[in-house]
């Protein structure tokens, strides 16, 4: 009966390590910890093409972005305002293409990305 007790609460600690751990890229409570990590940044005709994590639900509707413009120079940063609310095994991710018209932008020469990239899943 022991060694079946050891069993289970091993394998319960193994199954509790697999746990999702949020990743903080910038310290907590600078402005910057809000901010989406990014898995691509891409801008072209259309408007700016950016790649996020998703369990399958994630919408542009969920994102919020700031855009500031000091001379020439135009700043672009996304931040999601709803967590993905999906259950999924497989971390994904999705592309989300916001034109330049719904950023408020009329096609800029350069944009500045503030929001952090990190490797695909």
């Amino acid at each position: 009966m022991n060694r079946r007790f050891l069993i289970a609460a091993g394998l319960s600690l193994l199954v509790s390590g697999c746990a999702t751990v949020p990743v903080i890229l910038a310290p907590q409570g600078s402005a910057l910890a809000e901010l989406e990590p990014l898995y691509l940044a891409q801008a072209d005709h259309r408007g700016v093409t950016i790649r996020v994590a998703s369990n399958g639900c994630t919408r542009k509707e969920d994102f919020a972005f700031f855009v500031e413009r000091k001379g020439e120079a135009t700043s672009l940063a996304f931040g999601r305002k709803v967590v993905d609310p999906c259950r999924s095994i497989a971390r994904g991710s999705t592309e989300l293409t916001f034109s330049y018209g719904e950023l408020g932008l009329s096609r800029p020469s350069a944009v500045f990305l503030l929001n952090p990239l990190m490797a695909g899943p």
